[in-house]
């Protein structure tokens, strides 16, 4: 677990120390460590039976700093490491040495993985908060970088997004201090009862809701699509796979630990993050139909996506509602950065970024486009596709439940995806633009082709051995 966070800050310390431009061959090889160090963590609990905990420097809470991992918690851990070393390949390719929009890209990558795989193993309030900052932050400067005014206009809003988000979640923080004299997380949940007092309630509303602006849930939207869909390719991929689902992870931790007697005094509440997910389904999929640029079409799908895992919060009182919420997580984060890194060989071949300059791209970039629509049945929910597995997961529960309603959300949602990825499709197979000829076509390197396959592909793949992510995740439970 210490391994976990401190080599990224270390590898990350030494890209920056190197120079603009330099690190990738320390990023991925220090990527290559974490995954091996992430796969161990799972292996321990799969032996072991039990959560993991580690008290920093041999001091537990409440005087010192826990760490914990459970199969929540190794499962994100795996989703992070497992899709960022592939993006670091694919940017040693996509970056050239003097491009200025890469210049800090290995470091602050660094600093955002520590924050990520810290944030997934603290185990105490305030650690999540030093952590959520770090996080924000290091995306926040991967959106500004190349110094364009879209791009800064974009990171500044992502800025007042995450600083807006990170404040509700430090003042609910410190309504919980207030209220029971500490801020380690197992200890918070032996405290809370049914009749917690109205600070722990208000506590409860405002950590929800920041988390909510942070992930970008319908409608704290606003800042995700010019952030995504303005920043270079690998940053997008990184930003939709992995950091979205960060504050996604502590909102469904929060549920279903601490403020789960809240939850169960109040059943009702659940449905607002539902009714939020059906919203943002229905919304960021029209958003995407219509979209002219390539790259904001993947964001508003992102949007659309995001939807899918707040649906599991009126499930969570049984059976298979955690896992649904898990394996929709893997597949978006494999099925998203695939589209995102494919969309960047697009531009980079073509110069543009408009579906309507996709036209001809069967012939030039086959691999790319195949990669795309990989990624696409994943989105869909086809078989064998992970997403599949994730929605016939999330349809199983809401049936067992007796919530028909939700099943109409998840069905209209995969047509829904349908039609965007499927207008991509159509277009890259017409022989020319409608009102313009084709645009001039420059080489890209291989290896961000098959960087975009090797991902969509997993993510189909994933549907096909989603068994042992589900076993995983179900041993969620307290510390050993």
């Amino acid at each position: 677990m210490i391994g976990l966070i401190l080599l990224p800050l270390v590898w990350a310390s030494l890209a920056f120390v190197l120079g603009p431009g330099r690190g990738k061959w320390l990023t991925i090889a220090g990527l290559s460590i974490q995954t091996w160090l992430a796969l161990d963590l799972a292996q321990q609990l799969k032996v072991g039976g039990v959560a993991l905990g580690h008290p920093v420097g041999g001091w537990g809470a409440p005087l010192g700093i826990d760490l914990a991992a459970d199969g929540l918690s190794i499962a994100m851990l795996l989703l992070t490491q497992c899709v960022a070393l592939p993006l670091a390949i694919y940017a040693s390719a996509y970056y050239k040495r003097d491009d200025a929009a890469g210049a800090y890209f290995w470091p602050l990558t660094g600093f955002l993985i520590a924050g990520l795989n810290a944030l997934f193993l603290s185990a105490d309030f305030f650690n999540i908060y030093v952590t959520l900052e770090l996080v924000g932050l290091t995306a926040v400067g991967l959106v500004a970088a190349g110094g364009g005014a879209q791009q800064i206009a974009a990171a500044l809003r992502y800025l007042f997004a995450t600083l807006v988000g990170s404040g509700l979640y430090l003042l609910g923080v410190a309504l919980l201090y207030g209220a029971y004299g500490t801020v380690a997380i197992g200890h918070v949940s032996l405290l809370v009862t049914p009749e917690a007092p109205r600070l722990v309630w208000i506590a409860f509303g405002l950590m929800t809701v920041g988390l909510m602006l942070k992930t970008a849930l319908f409608p704290f939207h606003f800042w995700l699509p010019p952030a995504h869909g303005g920043s270079p390719a690998p940053v997008s991929a990184l930003l939709s796979a992995l950091v979205v689902k960060a504050s996604f992870y502590l909102i469904l931790r929060l549920w279903i630990g601490p403020f789960a007697p809240l939850v169960a005094a109040a059943p009702w509440l659940a449905w607002g993050p539902a009714a939020l997910g059906t919203l943002a389904i229905f919304w960021g999929s029209w958003r995407a139909i219509r979209a002219v640029r390539l790259k904001m079409l993947i964001a508003y799908s992102t949007v659309a996506q995001l939807g899918y895992l707040f649906l599991i919060f009126p499930l969570l009182t049984g059976p298979g509602a955690i896992q649904a919420g898990v394996m929709q997580a893997f597949a978006h984060a494999l099925a998203k950065a695939a589209m995102f890194v494919a969309a960047g060989v697009f531009i980079k071949a073509t110069g543009q970024d408009t579906v309507a300059g996709l036209a001809g791209t069967v012939n030039r970039l086959p691999v790319t486009l195949f990669a795309f629509g990989l990624a696409g049945v994943t989105l869909m929910g086809l078989p064998p596709s992970s997403g599949f597995l994730a929605k016939w997961q999330l349809i199983e529960a809401s049936l067992k439940q007796g919530h028909w309603w939700l099943v109409l959300v998840v069905l209209a949602g995969g047509l829904l995806a349908a039609a965007y990825v499927f207008r991509v499709l159509r277009q890259a197979f017409l022989l020319a633009p409608q009102d313009t000829p084709l645009a001039p076509f420059s080489p890209v390197p291989r290896t961000l082709e098959w960087t975009a396959f090797a991902l969509a592909l997993a993510s189909v793949l994933l549907g096909l051995r989603g068994v042992e992510l589900m076993q995983l995740a179900q041993a969620v439970g307290a510390v050993a």
